[in-house]
């Protein structure tokens, strides 16, 4: 991959970093007005970006794509229906399985993730290859009380899950994968295709062996006032995400063993 320096960013007005290997993918439905200033911040520090539209009903698809006709370092797929995160990120990711590209490093669409610190994740993508690199959010203090006690509820389980196996958190959506992998689990079952995407991904693929590598990064949350757009529901997304835990949970009754012995030799090693 070339790239900057580890940890550098590209100056302003500069050429972004361009990768063969590397691609970011950016799924968005119904983003709000923040979704063109999140896609130049992202393209302004790397190359190429790649968005997935998710059936979306606000005419963001169509301002992407007049922004990608003058921008060869944007693509952008537009889905007819709304199919759910996971389903539009699997639909990134067969593109660019098939294109060649190794790793995509995902992030919203909403402004909510740090597009200044895409440099500093694929360097230590490419510094680990085999690896997940996923980000660890640092809140401020107006980030959602009840969300925040909501995640760490799910971070509990999904260490149990690992047996401790070092994901940081587990649905922190701004994160590189590796695709072969990832693409494995998704194509063998019918879960991972909505919300319950970023938490599953993790789990499954540190049962594949898929070590994580966790980098801290600001978060933030956005006003309605502001042009934050929130489609969580926490009744029907909190149903999914125990539902999520249930299957993890049953799965991880057989596989006990198996991950006990390979954590138990990470701590010998």
């Amino acid at each position: 991959m070339r790239r900057n320096a580890a940890g550098s960013q590209p100056a302003k007005g500069t050429v972004p970093p361009r990768s063969d290997t590397h691609l970011v993918l950016i799924p968005s439905f119904n983003p709000g007005r923040r979704v063109l200033e999140t896609v130049r911040a992202a393209r302004a520090a790397w190359t190429p970006v790649w968005v997935v539209v998710d059936g979306s009903t606000d005419g963001s698809a169509a301002a992407l794509l007049a922004m990608a006709t003058t921008d060869p370092g944007l693509e952008v797929f537009v889905l007819a229906e709304n199919r759910g995160k996971g389903a539009a990120v699997l639909v990134g990711l067969q593109a660019a399985s098939e294109r060649g590209f190794t790793h995509a490093l995902t992030m919203d669409s909403d402004g909510q993730h740090p597009a200044d610190r895409i440099v500093d994740f694929m360097a230590a993508s490419a510094d680990r290859p085999e690896a997940m690199v996923l980000g660890q959010p640092i809140f401020s203090a107006d980030a959602p009380r009840l969300r925040v006690r909501g995640r760490e509820i799910s971070n509990w389980w999904v260490k149990l899950e690992t047996f401790g196996a070092g994901i940081g958190d587990s649905l922190f959506g701004f994160r590189v994968y590796p695709i072969g992998p990832l693409l494995a689990e998704m194509l063998a079952g019918r879960w991972m295709r909505r919300f319950d995407f970023d938490a599953e991904a993790a789990v499954r693929l540190s049962w594949r062996g898929v070590p994580a590598v966790n980098r801290p990064v600001p978060v933030r949350y956005f006003r309605s006032g502001d042009g934050g757009v929130s489609h969580f529901h926490y009744g029907r997304d909190n149903i999914l995400l125990t539902w999520m835990h249930l299957r993890l949970l049953a799965g991880w009754l057989w596989r006990w063993p198996r991950l006990a012995l390979r954590r138990r030799r990470g701590r010998a090693a």
